[in-house]
């Protein structure tokens, strides 16, 4: 599958595990939406819906490219885009988050498994064939 497709795909189900989390003990589902926002530039004491969606669809971006270059080298599949999933993770919420109190105070657990589906599905879906009609 087409890289762009596969990664906003992917951006759209990878929020799920967090998004049921919240739902389940009653937390705001526009937490970690509002957190990213803070990811962008001037934004570290702003987090917005808005600016979330925006700096979603700009980390998705780059994680997708990453990994769509990994995979024409080695084939992921669900199981390796899983395992760079939270690789991703760990960049992101273990290294990257220590500069954004927002991103920091989300529960970590939903916030793994939301990385784990983001590279599952690309790394599935970039394993698909592409369509030549």
């Amino acid at each position: 599958m087409n890289p762009a497709k596969a990664g906003a795909v992917a951006a759209v189900v990878s929020g799920i595990p967090s998004t049921v989390h919240a739902l389940v003990t009653g937390g705001d589902v526009l937490a970690a939406t509002r957190a990213a926002g803070t990811l962008l530039p001037g934004r570290r004491d702003r987090p917005g819906v808005a600016a979330g969606l925006v700096a979603h669809v700009f980390v998705s971006a780059v994680w997708t490219s990453v990994l769509a270059a990994t995979g024409r080298r080695h084939r992921l599949g669900a199981g390796g885009g899983a395992v760079a999933g939270l690789l991703i993770a760990a960049l992101d919420l273990g290294i990257a988050a220590r500069g954004y109190p927002a991103v920091r105070a989300l529960p970590r657990g939903p916030q793994i498994l939301d990385h784990l589906v983001f590279g599952a599905v690309t790394g599935a879906l970039l394993d698909r064939p592409q369509r030549t009609d």
